[in-house]
């Protein structure tokens, strides 16, 4: 899952916000998924930004990796382009 709420909001509300991650190659493009660059996870993968959901923090494992900003940045406007 790419987690997308802050720290401060995932502490007080017991939730995060989220993208789940796939490594199975997506024919949907951009801004419907994004692809990971190789070197921010160990497998390549792909994140869903039309299937963003709420989960409880105790289902969260370990990070695995982080964004830069930029790329960050991108899978946002990828959802403000779909929600207009």
């Amino acid at each position: 899952m790419l987690i997308l709420s802050h720290d401060v909001f995932n502490e007080r509300s017991g939730t995060v916000i989220a993208m789940p991650l796939t490594s199975q190659s997506q024919p949907a493009g951009y801004p419907l998924t994004w692809q990971v660059p190789l070197s921010v996870l160990p497998k390549q993968s792909w994140i869903k930004i039309s299937q963003v959901r709420t989960l409880s923090t105790e289902r969260l494992g370990d990070r695995l990796g982080q964004l830069a900003e930029d790329d960050l940045r991108v899978i946002v406007d990828g959802l403000t382009e779909l929600i207009g």
